[in-house]
């Protein structure tokens, strides 16, 4: 009987859909692995052009829920995989960990769990016209095509960035954001808490990139120190890429990224 490749789940972030992933589920694919991409709930399989013109079905959806989503997703895959996330969803990467949902993680440029309070300028900024009115914390709000090109396009020319824009951007999930900034101060009780000393972790790697403003490597960094200060033999690894941002999953030189956190993933699941 032929062994078949681990299926690997992949979960994208904030102001995104499962689109930003296409150039990664691709290069999986022709790898012969399965890849699941499922949207966040509200998003779905729905077009972007869709999402903006009706974005109700976003408000009011936290960390938890979105959690909870691919969760009933994964345990319904006849066996586990290797989750991968970017930004938030590489928080949520981190969350799924904690529920022992995979074989191996990857967080590419990853928001931080609860407690960890490191907290760039940039990032700040990114995240400021949502957290800038906490009257609209269960609504949602859309992204400017100059505030993208600051978080998402700042390797691009202006007109570059805004035709992914087009492509790809949509309103964010307000309540998200907001769980986010809670939880840096507030680790046992954030949404978005994970167990850092949990013993029976799979092996997780944290990649971040060099010219990043939404998640600077100082954030990554953050992450590991705090995962391995809690005493875990857990596998926690990191790399960070230079020249890379914020849209390293499609930015020029993608793939290199890519085979990285795949063959990484692949040696580290088939280990455990």
């Amino acid at each position: 009987m032929t062994a078949t490749k681990t299926p690997i789940v992949l979960v994208h972030g904030l102001w995104m859909t499962p689109k930003s992933w296409d150039t990664w589920a691709a290069y999986f694919e022709a790898r012969g692995h399965q890849v699941i991409r499922p949207g966040w709930p509200g998003i779905d399989d729905r077009e972007v052009d869709d999402i903006r013109r009706n974005p109700e079905a976003l408000a009011g959806i936290g960390l938890k829920e979105i959690a909870d989503h691919y969760e009933r997703i994964i345990r319904a895959l006849p066996e586990k995989p290797i989750i991968m996330g970017h930004s938030f969803g590489g928080l949520l990467t981190q969350m799924l960990a904690d529920r022992g949902l995979g074989v191996a993680y990857v967080g590419v440029t990853p928001g931080q769990p609860a407690g960890i309070t490191t907290l760039p300028p940039s990032t700040a900024r990114s995240g400021f016209p949502v957290l800038s009115n906490p009257f609209r914390k269960n609504g949602t709000t859309p992204i400017s095509k100059s505030h993208f090109h600051f978080t998402f396009g700042n390797d691009l020319p202006r007109a570059a960035s805004d035709e992914i824009w087009e492509q790809q951007a949509v309103p964010s999930y307000n309540r998200v954001f907001f769980e986010g900034v809670a939880g840096a101060f507030n680790e046992k009780g954030g949404v978005s808490h994970v167990d850092y000393g949990r013993t029976d972790r799979a092996p997780l790697l944290i990649i971040t990139a060099e010219h990043d403003r939404v998640v600077p490597p100082a954030v990554g960094r953050a992450i590991v120190k705090k995962y391995r200060e809690s005493g875990s033999p857990a596998v926690i690894d990191y790399r960070e890429f230079p020249g890379r941002t914020h849209r390293i999953v499609s930015q020029d030189g993608w793939e290199e990224v890519a085979e990285y956190a795949l063959d990484w993933a692949t040696s580290h699941a088939t280990a455990a």
